[in-house]
């Protein structure tokens, strides 16, 4: 069953679920879709066979209001009010998503590329920083028989698990988030079985596809490493007319394939990032002919007296210029407290100064977010069929009813009607989800960093994927907002 406990204070589409009434999403969700381009000929390259009872475009918008209607999947339907309303059985909706001939990768991009030109147009984005996001998320799964099913390293679990890997690219201006790509994938491991024994790759689901079919070409990436992977899901969004600022990513991602690729582009983006700091942090950058690492480098800033203590984020920070893949770069060093240990941000993008970059980076944990509320109230990663083609399918519509969602909220709670207006409804407009984030970090990392000793990455994690335990404090900020 999708759950949804309430109103959660770190959420973007919480509202629209409240109390397992989801009348509210699918009135909004009609609304949006009934002003898309859709037809059957551009999103799925072919038109529904004559002799067909249910079109196309019928399945698939009945697939995208199934959390609508509270449907957990397919052979729930028929007992509830949707599938009393379109009669169809589940096979229906079982043939449709275990299609293989349905690029689901083109089907995502056309509709959420109307969805994003409906933002770009307002005159409000005009003066935000738009920014690709990168990261991965766990699809944990309980059977081991799905197809391709393999072990994975969860970081949020810090065990192997038995699942997928979904990297996923989203893009922000910092008051909507926007599914735009991902992958699914599988980690081969140094033996190349996936970390399954040869009982449980013989007890895997297989199936054989043509060579030509969107699904096989995922197959055939699906062992291919992320860094791969995320260039060419960049350079896919370039090609499609998606236009960035930054490219935003954490630490794993701070490579010199990526900063080179961010370098190279025409449109004139820059990459900005984390980097590994403490023990971990083994990369050497070109310091003043020298080669260091960021622990070293931090040790001969502080030694030259280049630390400073900014008080509107009441840290202490360091900036230098160095040369990483042959790229000139700008790292910023920061720490909570005396004793508190150092985080590392990287960026090509030279003209930036210290709190501007923080305030960027902070975005990027808008996609946790997108992750969250995706797993809790989309049932993403949820998908329980076998077949990979279903897998890929599921996570789709996921992404697709998460993107209708987000511009609904945008246009419901984060704007005013109209520029005449926007002064004396300030004060009832609801804080972004990018707002809520920094507003609760800012008040929780400054108070609990120097006590504890950690990082703001940690507090950023905490605050976003332990929320429930936290919820007491947000709910405090929540009310310090609203006086």
């Amino acid at each position: 069953m999708l759950k949804s406990k309430g109103t959660n204070f770190l959420s973007e589409i919480n509202a629209f679920f409240k109390n397992n009434d989801a009348s509210k999403a699918m009135n909004s969700m009609m609304d949006m879709i009934s002003g898309l381009n859709m037809s059957e000929r551009t999103l799925f390259d072919r038109s529904t066979r004559f002799n067909s009872k249910y079109s196309l475009l019928q399945i698939l918008t009945s697939l995208i209001l199934f959390p609508c209607f509270m449907i957990r999947n397919p052979y729930n339907c028929p007992q509830t009010r949707l599938g009393s309303m379109i009669g169809c059985g589940k096979d229906v909706f079982y043939r449709f998503v275990q299609d293989a001939r349905i690029n689901w990768r083109k089907l995502l991009y056309r509709l959420s590329l109307q969805l994003w030109t409906r933002i770009r147009v307002r005159s409000d984005h005009k003066n935000c920083t738009t920014c690709l996001i990168v990261d991965d998320t766990d699809f944990s799964k309980t059977g081991k028989r799905f197809e391709l099913m393999g072990r994975v390293f969860s970081h949020i679990e810090h065990k192997s698990i038995i699942g997928f890997k979904s990297l996923t690219l989203t893009i922000t201006d910092g008051i909507s988030q926007m599914v735009l790509d991902f992958a699914l994938l599988g980690k081969p491991g140094k033996k190349g079985n996936f970390s399954m024994t040869a009982k449980e790759l013989a007890g895997r689901y297989s199936k054989t596809r043509p060579e030509d079919t969107a699904v096989q070409e995922r197959i055939n990436k699906y062992s291919q490493s992320k860094i791969k992977l995320t260039i060419d899901m960049i350079r896919r969004a370039i090609r499609k007319g998606v236009r960035f600022r930054y490219i935003l990513a954490d630490s794993w991602f701070a490579c010199a394939d990526i900063i080179r690729f961010a370098t190279s582009r025409h449109i004139g983006c820059d990459y900005l990032g984390m980097i590994k700091v403490g023990e971990k942090g083994r990369t050497k950058y070109r310091f003043e002919r020298n080669d260091l690492t960021a622990p070293a480098l931090v040790k001969l800033l502080k030694g030259r007296k280049q630390v400073r203590y900014s008080r509107k984020l009441k840290c202490y920070y360091a900036v230098a210029d160095v040369v990483f893949a042959d790229t000139k770069v700008r790292l910023f060093f920061i720490r909570r407290g005396r004793q508190g240990a150092w985080n590392g941000l990287i960026t090509t993008d030279l003209k930036l100064e210290f709190f501007e970059a923080y305030r960027i980076y902070a975005q990027r944990w808008s996609l946790e977010v997108v992750f969250k509320d995706s797993k809790s109230l989309l049932g993403l990663g949820k998908c329980q069929a076998r077949d990979f083609a279903s897998q890929i399918a599921c996570a789709s519509l996921a992404a697709i009813q998460y993107n209708l969602l987000s511009v609904v909220k945008r246009f419901n709670a984060y704007e005013t009607i109209g520029a005449l207006f926007r002064e004396t409804c300030s004060g009832a407009m609801e804080l972004t989800i990018v707002e809520r984030i920094w507003g609760a970090v800012m008040e929780m990392v400054i108070a609990v960093t120097s006590v504890f000793n950690i990082t703001d990455e940690e507090i950023y994690d905490a605050v976003i994927n332990k929320s429930e335990e936290l919820a007491h404090i947000c709910e405090i900020y929540r009310l310090k907002m609203a006086v």
